[in-house]
């Protein structure tokens, strides 16, 4: 078992209160498409894992009418990374050992004109402590009201904290979430963030708010696409996209990586991979 401090706790019981709330959502929005789809949790540890300090976490799934596949997963772990992973860490180089806690979900839609998503936030403890995170919409048919009212939504959560995150962030995701070996980004973007590190207590607030943000503004998004008409080229473009989604997460996301590398489990790791996909 691991022993948490107060801050670690805190982020804890926050990304597993965002999870409840955000898995309740998904699944009124079910009910409303007359579907008693529900997620599926299954719990898992690395207590009996003899290079861990233990951990563990909760994958929970959910497969209806209108999200064909979504993973809402939290984690709190804690271990040593080898040497070679640690130097690549922030704040790892000089102690191996570490803390991890956060939520990660990816959603994938039935519907193509309904965008997936991504949303992950986290509280990491090195030899240093830090927040990082973010949320970004991956529409296969993309709307531009979809894409404003989603980026207006993350630079309202940003702007209270800091007027410079929101530009800043946006820029990071429009980097981060790009595929160099096909030349195109994953998706519309959104904020991205990472080693937000120095005050706690503010810090944290950002986070809470981010998670806040994703909660109204997703929700909406879906209803408000959810009944559209959809065609066969429609169906063949979404799941064409989502081959250069897996492609990303395989090769590139940093979070399929640090779970891989740190013991995670696998099915919770890599339930960011959508369930049908082509390739031309």
């Amino acid at each position: 078992m691991i022993e948490l401090d107060a801050e670690q706790a805190a982020a804890r019981v926050w990304f597993e209160s965002l999870r409840d709330r955000i898995c309740a959502e998904f699944e009124a929005i079910e009910r409303e498409a007359g579907s008693d789809a529900s997620f599926e949790y299954t719990a898992w540890n690395r207590d009996d894992d003899p290079e861990a300090k233990g951990g563990g976490g909760v994958r929970g799934v959910i497969k209806g009418k209108v999200f064909e596949k979504a993973g809402v997963n939290v984690s709190t772990v804690g271990g040593e990374f080898s040497p070679e992973f640690a130097s690549t860490i922030h704040g790892a180089a000089e102690n191996p050992s570490f803390f991890a806690t956060g939520i990660s979900l990816v959603a994938h839609m039935a519907n193509p004109h309904v965008p997936a998503v991504h949303m992950n936030t986290r509280f990491l403890v090195t030899s240093k402590r830090w927040f990082g995170g973010g949320a970004d919409l991956n529409p296969p048919l993309p709307v531009e009201q979809d894409t404003a009212d989603f980026h207006a939504r993350m630079k309202a959560a940003c702007d209270p904290h800091d007027a410079s995150y929101y530009p800043r962030f946006k820029e990071w995701a429009d980097d981060y979430f790009y595929i160099p070996h096909r030349k195109v980004h994953r998706g519309v973007g959104g904020i991205f963030y990472d080693h937000l590190e120095g005050d706690f207590d503010a810090n944290f607030a950002f986070t809470r708010d981010v998670g806040e943000a994703f909660l109204d503004i997703f929700p909406k998004i879906v209803r408000r696409r959810m009944n559209d008409a959809i065609s066969d080229a429609d169906r063949d473009q979404m799941l064409g996209f989502r081959g250069r989604y897996a492609e990303f997460n395989l090769v590139y996301d940093r979070g399929t990586l640090f779970g891989l590398k740190t013991g995670g489990n696998i099915d919770a790791i890599l339930m960011s991979l959508p369930p049908v996909a082509t390739w031309a």
